[in-house]
């Protein structure tokens, strides 16, 4: 499920080069999976290379950095995990 105005990034800038513009060092894809029965509160923000586990629960306003396990309630800029499900 996802609340209202959630964005799923799955893209980002490559900046490593110090001697190359910014706008020219291109985008890297590595993509975004979300698990089964999982559910993304109002405005969560998924970045690029993130994993969330199938069955979490991602709380309103919440920005995904790093992958989440299964069956997790995570909250938080950045998202950590407060409690489990199980």
């Amino acid at each position: 499920m996802l609340g209202p105005q959630c964005i799923i990034v799955a893209e980002s800038h490559r900046f490593d080069e110090t001697d190359m513009p910014l706008r020219r060092q291109g985008t890297e894809r590595r993509g975004v999976s979300i698990g089964a029965d999982s559910w993304l509160g109002a405005g969560v923000r998924v970045l690029d290379g993130v994993s969330i586990g199938s069955g979490s629960v991602v709380g309103a306003g919440a920005v995904v950095t790093q992958d989440l396990p299964d069956f997790c309630v995570a909250a938080g800029v950045p998202a950590r995990v407060i409690r489990t499900r199980k």
